[in-house]
Order: structure tokens, then sequence, then C-alpha cells
């Protein structure tokens, strides 16, 4: 197990693996009070795997429950590190996925189980998980467990294992619910709290920055933080769902690589992003609180909140995925105008000293000095698409030929002069709708050759009307004021010969 992780450059122990690991290994019932991040996992997944064996039996001998899906895939990814050279099996149980893979893998003898309490209880009621066997049994952020209400949840998976298993309880808050399942389903536990030497450190190599910034302007802000000089894995907070989706496209249309996860993505969506995250495909991960539990990243450089926090708790969770094991970070907040009064407990709680934030706008002058943002930055890395303008109307393109090709120029002002012709009362308006197709004839230039005429202009004014409902007057209507127009039949209403 130490070779393996060598290899990936873990070589020295946090304190709270000092503390746990000789208890641990022993078989001690421990609970172990340490925050996210300071190591806890493999304070308890090597002695875990220790105590399992190198070669152990088919069969589920190891259990650790824990509150989210995210945390129960960075879990499983350590542990399957740490046992990269050994012969036990790692694998993780959750919701999200489909059922057949992972009951695949119950059945082909994984001895290892991470998962969540909702779907361990589901392959158990199907049989398909025994527990009957389990010698070693971890409850992580069990803190995080009660607040999602998987108290009742938790109460059975203890009742379905051994009561002679080895328990270990993790927890960053050791509530009176924590305490009283302690005694029910633990023996005899001893109380580790680390306290790392180097957390007040930590708290000193985060730099806070805190601005009083206009919803409007957060964007263009946001966009010239993320090109500060020095700038790397950056996780910004958001308050909802449907805000941290927004922000993520609006992020991507500036050119920035930022994924995101929050509760409106299926899981799959959301290990991708972490994976992304994690290897360096993206830079920029957006999430809410819930979703945010389980990342696990040291080089982070930037946390940004894109809306103050509710308390002191929340605020120092969330900035604390920077300035991991003594790296420096830098923590951004913003506060609206209406959430005064939060920042106000928190400046308070966490003695900052800031309450009243700067009134900063994305061209404030602090903010690039601040914050290292070079002079110029305009908050992308690609420009604005230009939309492309809107075809010009036909009758805009066309006007000039319409005037002597009888274009849609022309048909347009043939309509016009219709419904002009159809208006005029019938006593005595015949003169008047000629005098217009006139009119018309000199505007549209010649009409088209061999046009039959209308009909004769003597033959009635009662008729007239009619003939101009069933034809169309053409351009050669002016025609119809030669003395010879008569004598030609109309095809609609042949005339008899003379």
């Amino acid at each position: 197990m130490v070779d393996a992780l060598a290899e990936k450059g873990i070589v020295d122990a946090f304190p709270i693996q000092e503390q746990t690991i000789p208890l641990a290994i022993t078989g001690q019932d421990i609970i172990g009070q340490a925050k996210t991040g300071t190591g806890k996992t493999f304070g308890f997944g090597l002695p875990l795997l220790q105590r399992v064996g190198e070669n152990p039996e088919p069969g589920v001998q190891a259990l650790v429950v824990v509150p989210t899906r995210e945390l129960a895939v960075q879990v499983f990814e350590d542990l399957e590190l740490a046992a990269k050279n050994r012969g036990a099996s790692v694998v993780p149980i959750y919701g999200g996925k489909a059922y057949e893979g992972q009951i695949d893998q119950l059945k082909a003898g994984a001895q290892i189980v991470v998962g969540t309490p909702g779907r361990l209880l589901d392959l158990a009621s199907q049989r398909v998980l025994n527990l009957a066997n389990v010698r070693e049994m971890v409850l992580d952020e069990a803190d995080k467990m009660l607040d999602l209400g998987f108290l009742a949840d938790i109460e059975k998976l203890f009742s379905k294992t051994p009561a002679t298993r080895h328990t270990m309880l993790f927890s960053a808050t050791m509530p009176g619910t924590i305490v009283s399942l302690a005694r029910r389903f633990m023996s005899k536990p001893i109380h580790i709290r680390a306290s790392d030497p180097d957390e007040g450190a930590m708290q000193a190599n985060i730099e806070h920055k805190v601005y009083r910034a206009h919803a409007l302007d957060k964007d263009e802000v946001i966009g010239r933080i993320l090109q500060a000089e020095g700038r790397g894995k950056t996780v910004i907070f958001m308050r909802t769902k449907r805000a941290a989706a927004k922000l993520q496209e609006e992020l991507v249309d500036r050119g920035f690589s930022a994924a995101s996860v929050h509760g409106d993505l299926n899981q799959d969506q959301r290990e991708r992003a972490m994976a992304g995250f994690k290897s360096g495909k993206k830079d920029i991960l957006i999430a809410t609180d819930v979703a945010a539990r389980g990342i696990d990243v040291d080089d982070v450089t930037h946390v940004i909140n894109h809306t103050v926090p509710d308390d002191e708790k929340t605020y120092l969770h969330r900035v604390g995925r920077t300035g991991r094991a003594g790296r420096t970070g830098i923590a951004v907040t913003f506060v609206d105008w209406a959430d005064m009064h939060k920042w106000a407990l928190i400046n308070k709680a966490l003695d900052f000293g800031v309450p009243e934030p700067v009134e900063t706008y994305s061209s404030s002058p602090h903010l690039y000095s601040e914050l290292n943002i070079p002079e110029g930055s305009k908050g992308r890395l690609k420009a604005t698409p230009v939309k492309e303008s809107a075809p010009r109307k036909e009758r805009e393109g066309s006007g000039a030929e319409g005037a002597g090709s009888g274009g849609g120029s022309s048909r347009s002002r043939t309509r016009n002069r219709k419904r002009t012709r159809d208006a005029n009362p019938r006593g005595g308006g015949r003169g008047e709708a000629h005098g217009h197709e006139q009119h018309g004839h000199d505007l549209e230039g010649k009409g088209e050759p061999g046009a039959p005429l209308p009909g004769e202009a003597g033959s009635g004014e009662e008729q007239a009307p009619r003939r101009r409902r069933r034809r169309r007057r053409t351009n050669n209507s002016a025609a119809a004021s030669a003395p010879d127009s008569g004598a030609q039949a109309s095809p609609a209403e042949p005339q008899p010969e003379a």
C-alpha cells in the first residue's frame, strides 16, 4: 500500500492518519473528528485494507457508508488506489447508476463496498448485498448523513451486520445524535480530535476578498477574475441549480473551459464533470453546496462565492476547497445588497473586520490590482460572436428593378391598385378607376406583349365591376381608350359578331 501511494506522490501522513492508523489496525473502535480534506479517507482506509488482508475470500467483508454519490466515488477511488497491489476488490454502490453492473460486481465476490444508504438498503432487501459477514464498518461524514435524514437507514444497516464488527465513525462535528449513535453501535470507542497543526496556517494561506457587486455585472467581474495571473483550478459556488447551469453556459460562451455539478444533472454527467475537473481538462467547476460534497482536489487556487453563504460554517466549507496541503489560495465572495445581513453575521463570527464590503464593478481599478488581473482584460478568451443581420426585404433590394421590370414592387403596387378600385363606389366611379390604371401604367412601363385587353368600354356601367372582379387589368389597360378597343371580344364574355 505504501508503494502504491508513493507512486502518486503521497508520502507524508496527515495528523488524523498518524493518530488513527496505529489504533485502528489493532481493532479499536474509533470516533474521528476531522474536517473534509484532512486525509481521513486514508486514515480509515489503510487500516481497513490491512485488516481485510491481501487475498481475502470472496464476499463483502468491509462496508463504508457515505452520504453522497460524489463522496462515494471519491472514497472508492482512494481505496482502489491503495489496494492496487492487493487482491481485495472494491466496488462503489450508489443511486443514479444502473443496477446490473453493481450486482455483477457483488456476485463476482467484491470484498469492500463503498456506498450510500439508500442503494445499499435497496440491494440488501433484494438479497443481492449480504452484510452478514461484514467485519469492518465505517461511517464517513456521519453528521452530513444525519442532516440528510439517513439516521433510520444507518440504524438498519447496523442491524444487518454482526455485533462483533470493528467500527469507525468520522464526523466534522459531534452533535448529540452522533454521540447517541456511537453508544448504541460501537464498543468502547476512542475519540480522536485531529487538530491539523497547519490549520491556522491554512487559513492564513487563503486570501479572503469580499466585494459588494451588482448582479448584472457579476459575470463580467468573474470573467476578469478568471483571467488573473497564476489562476489554476477554480471552484465557483452557486445558490441554485438554474444559476449554475446559466453561468456555465455564459463562461463557455466566453471561451473558458467550465463544467458544472448540480441536481439537474444525472449521475453520469456529474461524474464526467468531476473527472474532467480533476484531470485538468476543465479548470473551472461550478457547483451548488449539495453537489459540491465530495469534491476533494488539492490544486484549487481560487474559490468564488457567487452569492454570500448562509452562515459561517458554509463559508468555511466552501473556501476550504483551496489553500490545501500548504498551498496558497484566494477566496472571493460577492455580497448582494439584499444579503448584507448575512455577511454581517459571517463577518462577526469569523472576525474578518470587513463590515462594509467595497462596492466593485468590472471596471474598478482595485479589482485588477488586488487579484493580479492584467490590464486590458475583457473577461473573455474569444471574441463576442457577431449576429448576422437579417436580410433586407425584397422590396428594398429590388426597388430600382421593380420600376422597369414588374418585379415584387410592381406586384405590390398592383395589389394596392386593386384594393383602391374595389373601394370606389359603383355609381360614376369608372372614370376614377380608369384614371388609376392609366397612372399605374405610367409608373410600371410597358406591359406584357399579347395580353388580352379588357372588355368593351361602352358595354354598360353595371358590367364593369363584374369584369374587374373576374379579370385583372394588365399593363396594356391604356389601350382601352383606343377607338377600336371595344371591337375585341373578352375571353370571359364573348360578344356577338357585328
